[in-house]
């Protein structure tokens, strides 16, 4: 028998059409969606069916389409094969919301609003900050690091995202990361992509907003968590209801532990991951991560049916 992990997707994996086939398949993947146009006040769903682009990659609209989105998606999965269960949950960035959702610690109501919350908060740094990001491939960790500490005299620049050892993501203010850009491709780095983002999330550029965020997630109901949730802070299994209280806010201005999250998992037993949402981005860092493990993602009908009958053969 499998030992199975769901993972969801951060922002990024947005694109236009994305949960239109679970919307008119499943029921509760429709419910999913209708629900939250209600708490969001606006057609999320019409976002995400029909955009346009602009509007789905704005991270006050993003955030919450893909939440909305990854959750449909395991809810029709579930529909259909309930037997198929987690042993612990966890997700990329934004994705963490829907590994809370997935392990009882927040209702889908409260979840949507944590999330919109955080959408509005980070939104608004970026226009008090002048942020950037930029991924870095095929560097090590020693010339990041040493390029990160040069280049600070320009300004503030740190690690976002640990995505898998050959992935790298920097953040921070625009100059400072672009000279850290510049060392690490001189010390011998194969490819620095600087990102189409609206500021430098994952960093201190985000103070304000984590600041706003800990008196907000105060008024918020969580539970403690059914199965572990390895939290992105600290790549630690989690579920009490007070450490996610702390972690929460912690996360926004905090690098994304991805790779030891999923060492961590593989190390806990696990040896299939189930990504739920649009595309394949998780999946492609898990290769990275590990060739000893099978990650699989559910997106519409096709291959949340060819999942399940995969993970089924045997059961």
């Amino acid at each position: 028998m499998n030992k199975i992990a769901f993972i969801f997707p951060g922002q990024g994996s947005q694109a236009c059409g994305m949960g239109l086939d679970l919307y008119n398949n499943f029921q509760s993947a429709k419910s999913i969606y209708n629900i939250a146009d209600s708490i969001l006040n606006k057609k999320i769903s019409d976002i995400c069916f029909n955009g346009p682009d602009d509007e789905l990659k704005k991270t006050i609209n993003a955030q919450s389409a893909i939440v909305t989105t990854s959750i449909a998606a395991m809810s029709a999965f579930k529909e259909l094969y309930p037997d198929i269960k987690p042993s612990l949950t966890l997700g990329h960035s934004l994705g963490e919301y829907c590994a809370l959702y997935t392990a009882g610690v927040m209702t889908l109501d409260v979840t949507i609003k944590a999330i919109q919350k955080r959408s509005e908060l980070m939104d608004e740094a970026t226009k008090t900050t002048k942020g950037t990001m930029a991924a870095i491939l095929g560097a090590k960790i020693e010339d990041i690091e040493e390029s990160i500490k040069e280049a600070s005299g320009l300004g503030l620049v740190q690690i976002a995202n640990y995505n898998d050892p050959t992935q790298i993501v920097i953040t921070g203010e625009i100059e400072a990361v672009n000279r850290a850009g510049e060392l690490i491709k001189e010390k011998g780095a194969r490819k620095v992509v600087p990102l189409a983002v609206s500021g430098g999330f994952h960093s201190k550029l985000m103070d304000s907003a984590r600041d706003s965020f800990v008196d907000f997630v105060k008024t918020l109901e969580l539970n403690d968590a059914l199965i572990p949730v390895i939290t992105n802070t600290d790549a630690q299994l989690t579920t009490s209801a007070e450490d996610f209280r702390i972690k929460m806010p912690n996360q926004i201005n905090s690098s994304v532990m991805w790779y030891q999250s999923i060492q961590n998992a593989i190390t806990n037993g696990v040896d299939t991951f189930i990504e739920f949402g649009n595309g394949r981005v998780l999946a492609g860092l898990n290769r990275k991560i590990s060739s000893e493990i099978k990650t699989y993602n559910v997106s519409d009908t096709t291959t949340l049916k060819s999942v399940a009958e995969e993970l089924m053969v045997g059961v």
